[in-house]
């Protein structure tokens, strides 16, 4: 839910929000000064559109991407999980537990064959083995299916959104 400032309307991004928006999550370093050459603005109203981007949530964080080998979290494995029941308590249960294993990159619920899909980030098969082991022990889960990332095609670029940086 959109947060209101200065008007009644709901706040809708322009143009060149979407310019901004696209160029910061492609490069979250770059100087106001930068982008606002980029943009076609002075720096000072550029620097108000972004905190007001920030103001109303359109940017939620800015962080680093960093390089998974370098790091030994290499291997990428996504699971399947069927939950026992699909109640509420249930979901409520697993997602508390799901959160707090920090091989979980991402969590999804799901429409379809099973209830999640779980994307795993860790060193090698024994590491796998480790966190399966407390994945399948997690409140509700019935079933799994993991499927291990041979080679990785596309990785995510950002959000397909409108504007050019």
């Amino acid at each position: 839910m959109s947060r209101k400032l200065k008007s009644d309307k709901p706040f809708k991004p322009d143009r060149t929000d979407l310019v901004i928006l696209n160029t910061l999550q492609k490069e979250g370093r770059i100087s106001n000064v930068e982008l606002a050459n980029r943009v076609h603005l002075s720096p000072s109203p550029c620097l108000e559109r972004v905190r007001r981007l920030e103001a109303e949530g359109y940017i939620r964080s800015y962080g680093a991407k960093l390089d998974a080998t370098m790091l030994d979290l290499a291997m990428v494995a996504y699971v399947q999980v069927t939950l026992d029941r699909t109640t509420g308590d249930v979901f409520d249960n697993f997602k508390q537990a799901v959160v707090t294993l920090p091989q979980v990159a991402e969590c999804d619920m799901v429409a379809g064959g099973f209830d999640y899909l779980v994307k795993l980030r860790m060193k090698d098969m024994e590491s796998y083995r480790d966190v399966l082991g407390k994945l399948v022990d997690l409140p509700g889960v019935a079933q799994t299916h993991t499927y291990i990332v041979i080679e990785s095609v596309k990785e995510d670029i950002g959000l397909p959104i409108g504007g050019k940086s």
